[in-house]
């Protein structure tokens, strides 16, 4: 599984399809995105390994970063970035590549992504 992280609106969809040379169905057939998300339902670490589990089935997992900022005065919502950004270490962890992507470039932190055409 590729893993795919950066900011919002950094590219990160263009760049898989380039580097992959998928089409946007195709994209949408064999990756999933937004997956931080999916982090502030989880209650527990027990869910999120298990949802880290469930998203490595895909090819490529994509995820927007969060928590880079102003600090939420919401519980809530500190609850969920936090959620979000320990996803984001147990894809990583689960990734034989990763991809950090920001204003369309890619940097790849682990892995080889030399073979991708891009």
């Amino acid at each position: 599984m590729m893993f795919v992280t950066g900011p919002l609106f950094a590219g990160k969809r263009d760049y898989v399809c380039r580097a992959l040379g998928w089409t946007q169905e195709e994209l949408a057939a064999r990756a999933v995105w937004d997956v931080q998300n999916l982090a502030a339902d989880a209650p527990d670490a027990g869910t999120l390994a298990r949802l880290a589990d469930r998203l490595a089935g895909y090819e490529v997992v994509i995820a927007t970063e969060v928590g880079g900022g102003v600090v939420p005065v919401d519980a809530k919502e500190r609850a969920a970035r936090e959620a979000a950004g320990r996803l984001a270490c147990l894809l990583a962890e689960r990734a034989e590549t990763v991809v950090r992507v920001v204003c369309g470039l890619p940097q790849t932190l682990k892995g080889d992504s030399s073979c991708w055409s891009i």
